[in-house]
């Protein structure tokens, strides 16, 4: 089985995220797409609601797609959650599957700053897509891949919407166009910590969730 592998902290969960989901699985033919709510991040942000509501909003999100699952594999950690040991196990619980690690071009450059980057581009392939904010000619000068920046140029100018790269370590990375959304979980809480309107940035399951729960309002922080 092809499965991605799609973490963050899905704060909250957002059309942004399951649409990015859903255009990796259509365009690696991937079988699965595996969301991963971050338990206890290495940067733990004072706006992070408890990980049970990650979870749950999350999972109320994916519910109507068949082709993705939820893992609670970082929500049950009480210490701090790191992708290199969730990939080491996910490939133990999986071991007959072939495991994709999905993050944006921003969380691609940060890379140097995770826990043992060498080992996690060795462990997986990754798919690497396109967010509003950084454009592909950033990771030029990454040390983990092998790319020609032309490449990177056409990508960012849509002349091409994909390309398998090389990872240092050997392994693959499909670096992938998708939809542009300028949708993300910092502008959602700020709308709900002035008591402004979130329809249409996410499921209205999740905003029901968030509203009866009294999710990211000053008093309900």
């Amino acid at each position: 089985m092809r499965i991605g592998v799609f973490g963050g902290t899905f704060n909250p969960v957002h059309y942004g995220h399951l649409r990015a989901a859903e255009e990796v699985r259509e365009s690696l033919g991937l079988e699965r797409i595996l969301f991963v709510p971050a338990g206890v991040p290495p940067l733990k942000s004072s706006e992070l609601e408890a990980v049970k509501h990650r979870y749950s909003m999350t999972e109320l999100a994916i519910a109507s797609n068949r082709f993705f699952e939820i893992s609670d594999i970082e929500c049950k950690k009480s210490e701090r959650s790191y992708s290199v040991d969730t990939v080491q196990e996910l490939k133990a619980l999986y071991p007959d599957s072939e495991l994709f690690f999905i993050l944006g071009t921003d969380a691609f450059m940060d890379l140097p700053n995770w826990r043992q980057p060498e080992k996690l581009t060795a462990l997986v392939d990754f798919v690497i897509i396109a967010r509003p904010s950084c454009v592909f000619a950033d990771i030029a000068n990454s040390p983990y891949l092998e790319v020609k920046k032309d490449v990177l140029l056409k990508l960012d100018q849509g002349i091409i919407d994909s390309y398998n790269a090389t990872l240092k370590s050997g392994r693959t990375a499909v670096l992938l166009r998708i939809t542009p959304m300028a949708v993300s979980a910092t502008h959602i809480r700020a709308l709900l910590q002035k008591n402004k309107s979130v329809k249409y940035l996410l499921p209205e399951s999740v905003e029901s969730y968030i509203i009866s729960h009294g999710l990211y309002t000053k008093t309900g922080q």
